[in-house]
């Protein structure tokens, strides 16, 4: 686990952050035995940021957001919005709304009463209702349809919907429990770019729960990968793809090659590994992981940033030895799965763009090259 980044603790015009989390736990009792399902988390989410909660399923993750919206009591921890502590506070009282992948709709209330109705139960006057309510669905594109039943409705639009009656009351907090989950992967692509385009459009704190790596890497400012009740890492997309932090993160999001050998030599933030009869990895190593000589480490590199050839690469670069064990074409791209002389497994993603014959045939023998700089280290084996 890696120490979180916490957002500004306050905006450039003073702000508080929107959701601050701090040493918050959850445990819960099954079976006679105590279950920690969240264990000590601490985070701060700012305003208007779009930040995702990212992890396997039984993570944690959705305990989290339910203790946000009031759903959930914390064990321990503490729970703030906009600097206010509201742990104990119900969910009624809370300036967040959530938003569930059954949508939860009225089937019996047109589109515009979905919208609307939050509004009447708190006495807005009737014209307000209606400007707010078609404000709010021209936003979310479902303007002309405000007549229409939920059975009437695609599961896209159902989700616009759903994300208007939620946007409409103005919270503060936007809460996503996987609401994309229901959609085909064609819908659900479309999505994330509307979903994103309406978090911008109305500057609302976005807090989006998914399991779906992609859909956190598409959409968020910041994502908090998690696993087993704790934070492995806290990050901008960018930096839990490029630089994950733990064997876990390098294997959940995205495809990443684990490798492992003896350090040989160590000097000015760079570890030396000697793989195989003839290979050669150089590393950085980040600050505050500590690697001697002598020692092992692993490392992840990802499949897109390795290069195959039968010629061995120019020395200012990695180089591994291995055997390709299958080829597989997939029209912008083919994927070689390797196995070096070590006997470790490393998949290789090439761009068919300069040429549509294979760079290598299953049986041969191939040199596997990157960039240095494209290594990260993960630490001490596991």
């Amino acid at each position: 686990m890696t120490e979180t980044k916490p957002a500004p603790a306050r905006d450039e015009q003073g702000r508080a952050p929107a959701i601050e989390l701090k040493g918050v736990e959850k445990a819960f009792q099954a079976h006679g035995e105590t279950v920690a399902a969240v264990r000590g988390v601490g985070l701060t989410i700012a305003q208007g940021e779009f930040f995702s909660l990212l992890g396997p399923s039984g993570c944690g993750k959705t305990t989290t957001m339910r203790m946000i919206a009031g759903f959930e009591e914390p064990t321990a921890g503490e729970i703030r919005l906009h600097g206010k502590d509201v742990t104990g506070v119900p969910p009624n009282r809370r300036d967040v709304n959530m938003v569930f992948q059954s949508y939860a709709l009225f089937p019996h209330m047109s589109v515009f009463g979905n919208v609307a109705f939050g509004l009447r139960r708190r006495g807005v006057p009737k014209a307000e209702i209606r400007r707010r309510a078609a404000g709010m669905l021209g936003i979310v594109d479902m303007a002309g349809r405000e007549r229409r039943r939920p059975g009437e409705l695609s599961g896209g639009e159902q989700q616009r919907v759903a994300l208007a009656r939620a946007l409409v009351n103005r919270p503060s907090a936007l809460l996503l429990d996987e609401p994309l989950g229901a959609l085909d992967l064609k819908l659900r692509q479309t999505m994330q770019v509307e979903l994103k385009r309406i978090q911008r459009e109305v500057g609302i704190t976005f807090v989006y729960v998914t399991h779906d790596q992609g859909e956190a890497l598409a959409m968020s400012d910041r994502i908090a990968v998690m696993n087993d009740g704790l934070i492995e890492q806290l990050g901008t997309p960018r930096e839990i793809y490029e630089h994950p932090a733990t064997r876990f993160v390098a294997g959940f999001i995205g495809t990443s090659n684990v490798l492992g050998g003896e350090v040989t030599e160590t000097g000015a933030g760079i570890a030396v590994i000697s793989y195989g009869p003839d290979g050669r990895i150089e590393v950085p190593v980040r600050d505050g992981l500590e690697v001697a000589a002598g020692e092992r480490l692993e490392l992840t590199v990802r499949p897109e940033k390795i290069g195959i050839g039968a010629d061995r690469p120019k020395e200012d670069m990695c180089g591994v030895r291995g055997t390709v064990t299958e080829v597989v074409y997939l029209g912008t791209s083919t994927n070689y799965n390797v196995t070096t002389s070590t006997g470790a497994d490393i998949v290789v993603f090439q761009q068919n763009a300069a040429s549509a014959d294979d760079i290598a045939g299953r049986g041969d023998s191939v040199w596997l090259s990157w960039y240095p700089r494209h290594s990260y280290a993960i630490g001490a084996p596991q």
